[in-house]
């Protein structure tokens, strides 16, 4: 069957009354639940309405898991514009320009403009999504033990190097999920690894408990430390043509949005990529070819429409990996990942053609998800505003109820709730410490994968390692790999010595500019 007949029959699954009305749903909760501070982490999000989904059948739960990510992806760029506060890394930059059209009265525009730039781009991303999935996969449906295995060391080693700052913080966090993920009994030798006698464990680690305790409660246990009162202060537009971008503010954006479009598309189906990468790396593109380069920082629509289109665009990048290789290519997508498991569906080559009523509704849904974020969100734009106003006081308390009874409800055991308090400890001590969460989850969820195709691969060959480089594709996303790996040493190290022998600058001498910059 084509793409066009695939894609057809789903759309005729992801159209039918119930799945409509839970894409629906799943935008509107992505988008309420994603605007809250301490929940603005898409993963977060996925986390916390991860019970609610895995209620429903399997295609109804992915189509609404999908609405859910569209609607969160939408819900950073409010608190950025109009408090100057990311809740999500990729909604960073969307401060420079974002908020300082908030403060010359142009707040209204900015949403708007972030809305439209953002409908613009998922629907790029998915179209591409459609036509790059399957081929992908053709070509994977050829794949091995070992081409897996290496393609998974792959997908980890690239989440390393630009886990930020630091990798070796990264590389913690990594080693971290591996070692969470190898606890329970092993399914080779049917020996217990880490249970400490509890039977609780030969399952190994709940997924939810682990995921809620690093993003939700560990944000909100962050969030703690620096909120001080009840309230947000901030004014907003109220009527909706306030929010709707003019004439002028399209046109300066239209290559922006292109360009944000496809920087993130590309970006984001490289697994460890993110839209944190995509969002930066358009906003300086699009800056350094603008003829406008002086307004940037001081509120050009173009730095708001360029880095919001790569956050969306990014959604329909991730999704190749996750669905043609079952390699999540963010802490969101192994949310994902995590409930096709759950549901019995093992994303990868065959999904396509194994489960085609999985895969090609979930595309489907993410088409729609994209017109329902921009029918329903852009007129809703002033009530997501005043939710922003709820206090803190009922804020968190609601927040640490729903991660509980999520947990709780997995298998209805007080176990998994304690778990969940030391994955939150543990979430928090990581927030204090610098070292990035994601790392930890997708080390988690492709841990046993990764340690499955390994054994394999060394059982074909009689434990000999070298089956990795007697295999041309292995041996090739081998070589990739280390050159990663060179290039991201070279470049540390550059920036290092940039830095050793940069001058100091005094800091009474910092320039008008930059100041206005920052």
């Amino acid at each position: 069957m084509s793409v066009f007949s695939n894609l057809l029959d789903g759309f005729t699954a992801a159209l039918t009354p119930m799945n409509l009305l839970w894409v629906v749903i799943g935008a509107i909760l992505g988008t309420a639940i994603g605007i809250l501070p301490g929940l603005g982490n898409p993963a977060a999000t996925l986390a916390v309405l991860l019970p609610l989904t895995l209620q429903l059948p399997p295609t109804t739960g992915l189509i609404t898991m999908a609405g859910i990510y569209h609607g969160a992806k939408f819900a950073g760029a409010t608190t950025a514009i109009l408090l100057n506060i990311p809740t999500e890394t990729s909604s960073v930059v969307l401060c420079y320009d974002g908020h300082e059209l908030a403060r010359q009265g142009r707040a209204g525009p900015a949403m708007g403009m972030s809305a439209i730039s953002g409908f613009v781009a998922s629907t790029v991303g998915v179209i591409a999504l459609t036509f790059a999935a399957p081929a992908a996969a053709a070509v994977a449906v050829k794949f091995g033990p070992p081409e897996f295995a290496v393609l998974m060391f792959f997908g980890l080693l690239l989440v390393v190097t630009m886990a930020g700052k630091s990798p070796v913080k990264g590389l913690i966090s990594m080693v971290a999920g591996l070692l969470v993920a190898t606890v329970g009994v092993d399914l080779f030798t049917g020996s217990r690894r880490y249970t400490f006698g509890s039977l609780n464990l030969y399952d190994g680690v709940q997924f939810l408990s682990l995921t809620l305790g690093l993003f939700a409660v560990g944000e909100v246990l962050v969030n703690l430390r620096r909120v001080r009162g009840t309230l947000h202060s901030f004014t907003a537009p109220r009527r909706l043509r306030d929010y709707l971008p003019n004439r002028e503010d399209l046109r300066r954006s239209r290559f922006a949005m292109a360009l944000g479009s496809v920087i993130g598309f590309f970006v984001g189906a490289v697994p460890g990529g993110g839209s944190t990468i995509g969002s930066f790396l358009s906003y300086a593109l699009v800056k350094n070819t603008s003829r406008r380069k002086h307004m940037f920082g001081k509120g050009a629509i173009e730095g708001v429409a360029g880095p919001e289109a790569a956050n969306n665009s990014e959604s329909g990048g991730a999704m190749i990996p996750l669905l043609s290789l079952g390699l999540p290519g963010s802490a969101s997508t192994s949310v994902m990942l995590a409930a096709l498991l759950l549901y019995g569906v093992q994303p990868g080559p065959l999904l396509f053609t194994d489960h085609p009523e999985i895969g090609w509704p979930v595309i489907a849904s993410l088409y729609l998800g994209t017109i329902a974020l921009l029918v329903l969100n852009l007129p809703l734009i002033p009530m997501w505003v005043q939710i922003l106003r709820v206090p803190y006081w009922l804020l968190y308390p609601t927040i640490l109820v729903l991660a509980v009874v999520g947990a709780y409800s997995v298998r209805g055991s007080m176990f998994d709730v304690w778990l969940l308090l030391g994955f939150s400890a543990l979430g928090y001590a990581f927030r204090r410490l610098d070292i990035p969460s994601a790392p930890m989850l997708m080390a988690f969820v492709l841990g046993p994968q990764a340690e499955l195709t390994l054994r394999q691969s060394l059982t074909l060959s009689g434990n000999s390692p070298l089956i990795f480089v007697q295999r041309p594709v292995s041996a090739t996303i081998l070589g990739v790999t280390g050159a990663v790996v060179v290039f991201a040493v070279v470049s540390r190290a550059r920036r290092r010595r940039t830095a050793l022998t940069a001058p100091v600058q005094d800091p009474g001498l910092v320039t008008a500019s930059e100041g206005e910059g920052r």
